[in-house]
């Protein structure tokens, strides 16, 4: 099952996509054109948890180690936003780039988790756009919240995909494109930390609530963006997550 958050007729609608293509149907069976409604993140979650050089590649060509335990940094929720919904680029920013990751919400309550369990915890998956400023990112720097915490910086969804759909999210091809441009192309598979070692090790010191979400790493092939370009972020089974960016306008 998929599902969307969005803004219809003066009110907040949870809905699914229609057979032909689209359109949403909401809670009440009623159809919007997906180009009339604004959507939003597909889940209200408490805490948006992400994962830096979560995939050896990315990490060697920003010439990084890799990091020997998890490297783990928040996006607040002045960075969460919906589909299609506008990337405001920093003023004064010089490197702004995309991450393309595949994002994990929990089901319910969850500490201390064990590895062999963290499955059964997660409701389903979504896309996730990780971006950041690279001017402010250094070894000096970390956690780089203002790297990673501008406004407008967490693109999430379309959709959240439940579980049952994914059969292997382990096996899910991960695609960037901008201007129709594909720049960033990747495989959960090549993960350093897959997704039952990241719940057993962040349930080990925080309890996780439903529709919390890890972000788990993006793979090589990062590039600038700017204003006027748009984003197009694809995973396997999950749809794609569009967002234009736009200059910073008082």
């Amino acid at each position: 099952m998929r599902t969307a958050r969005f803004l219809a007729d003066g009110r907040e609608h949870r809905g699914s996509p229609a057979e032909d293509g689209g359109v949403l149907l909401d809670e009440d069976g009623r159809r919007y054109l997906e180009a009339d409604v604004t959507f939003l993140p597909p889940i209200r979650p408490r805490t948006v948890l992400a994962l830096a050089l979560n995939y050896a590649e990315h990490a060697e060509e920003f010439e990084m180690k890799t990091p020997e335990a998890p490297a783990l940094f928040l996006k607040p929720p002045n960075t969460w936003i919906g589909h299609r919904q506008p990337v405001v680029y920093p003023k004064g920013a010089e490197y702004v780039h995309y991450e393309c990751e595949l994002a994990v919400v929990i089901s319910r309550r969850a500490r201390r988790v064990p590895a062999t369990d963290a499955m059964a915890v997660v409701k389903g998956y979504t896309i996730a756009n990780d971006l950041v400023v690279r001017d402010f990112v250094g070894d000096f720097y970390r956690p780089p919240v203002k790297a990673k915490g501008f406004d407008t910086f967490c693109p999430l969804g379309p959709w959240l995909v439940t579980a049952d759909e994914v059969p292997d999210p382990h096996d899910l091809e991960l695609r960037a494109y901008v201007n129709g441009e594909l720049r960033q192309k990747g495989h959960t598979g090549a993960m350093l930390r897959r997704i039952p070692e990241l719940i057993e090790h962040i349930s080990g010191f925080m309890t996780l609530d439903e529709d919390d979400v890890i972000l788990t790493g993006t793979p090589k092939g990062v590039s600038p963006i700017h204003p006027g370009d748009e984003m197009r972020m694809e995973i396997d089974g999950l749809g794609a997550l569009e967002n234009p960016v736009v200059e910073d306008r008082p």
